[in-house]
């Protein structure tokens, strides 16, 4: 009979723990941030913030950590100002150098080949065609043309300023210039003193 009886207990129980189960919600929470979190949903409405939106638009004006800006547009008036006007901020130390060419290989000589005369190996199959040599007198190519044009890209050629940081561009900058000097037969420039790189721009 106690059997019987200590069954009866657990339905019994089982019955008033059940009885007023929602599928729709859960009755016990046993982690309730998980359902009910304390912190704000991104793209919530809340009262506490300016228009109810807690996604907020950046302070005018300001800048992501990390990023500086580039002054010349993306146009051929911002092409001749750098052309004529930017200067690479780095040394040219054999570190510089290095690392320039190395981010040359990776990303530049697929098209304008491993000594700048634009015949790189997507050129030689005839996937991309018309990609000048850096001796090309009619472009007369400067540390700021090229900067300018990693930086923003041109034709069919995409921007590398989300591939590389500013150091690395105007690093690969100092290897294209060298190309440039070594395919018009000019003496490779000398390598500056190691010196701590300046902020680059």
């Amino acid at each position: 009979m106690k059997r019987y009886s200590s069954l009866i207990y657990v339905l019994i129980l089982s019955f008033i723990l059940t009885s007023c189960f929602d599928k729709r919600k859960p009755n016990y929470q046993y982690f309730p941030d998980m359902y009910e979190p304390v912190s704000y949903e991104t793209y919530g409405e809340y009262d506490i913030f300016p228009n109810a939106q807690q996604a907020l638009e950046p302070v005018k004006e300001s800048i992501s950590r990390g990023w500086l800006p580039y002054d010349y547009e993306d146009n051929a008036e911002g092409y001749d100002l750098a052309k004529a006007d930017l200067t690479n901020p780095l040394p040219y130390t054999e570190e510089n150098y290095n690392k320039g060419r190395e981010m040359y290989d990776i990303y530049c000589a697929t098209c304008h080949g491993g000594n700048g005369n634009g015949k790189g190996y997507l050129v030689e199959r005839e996937k991309i065609l018309g990609v000048p040599s850096y001796d090309d007198i009619g472009r007369a190519i400067t540390e700021g043309s090229v900067y300018h044009v990693m930086y923003h890209g041109i034709n069919t050629m995409g921007s590398y300023a989300s591939q590389m940081s500013n150091e690395e561009l105007w690093q690969v900058t100092h290897y294209v210039m060298t190309l440039k000097d070594l395919l018009e037969d000019k003496e490779q420039k000398e390598f500056v003193e190691d010196v701590e790189n300046p902020v680059v721009r």
